[in-house]
């Protein structure tokens, strides 16, 4: 085959540190679409971009060279400084960890509709009971007492 063709395509969520409420919603927007600059600069396709005052949740498009472990390091790692020059907000963070789960072509556009509908989403379940469905639905091992 003379070229290449791909669809790698993944959910990633991350929360806070401590899962504390600190995206405040006046400058949440702006963080959205920060985040999805970062991503573009890190060699990702930002195809969603919410979440709500404690976590974060992306849908990303990637090439064959990039590696996902690298573009959400540096989107958190310049999202945060970000933060702090914009809100002041030294003491903002992000966890060290993250989820990312695989989605495929044809689920992309309910993932996508999942991302958008954040807040009225998280007015009935917590991120805890979100994550730990997301963890149970993808099949994914985990030992609870290093989630949190």
């Amino acid at each position: 085959m003379p070229s290449t063709h791909l669809s790698l395509h993944f959910h990633v969520v991350f929360s806070t540190k401590n899962r504390e409420p600190r995206i405040a919603s006046e400058w949440r927007e702006r963080l959205h679409a920060y985040l999805g600059g970062v991503a573009r600069k890190s060699g990702s396709i930002p195809e969603a971009v919410g979440g709500v005052d404690d976590h974060v949740h992306l849908l990303l498009g990637l090439n064959a060279t990039t590696r996902l472990a690298d573009v959400v390091r540096d989107i958190k790692a310049v999202s945060s400084k970000w933060v702090h020059d914009e809100t002041g907000d030294r003491a903002f963070a992000w966890q060290e960890g993250y989820g990312a789960f695989s989605v495929s072509p044809s689920y992309r556009e309910n993932v996508r509709s999942y991302i958008s509908r954040q807040e009225e989403h998280h007015r009935k379940r917590t991120f805890q009971e979100e994550y730990l469905q997301l963890l149970h639905r993808c099949g994914v091992d985990f030992d609870e007492r290093f989630l949190w």
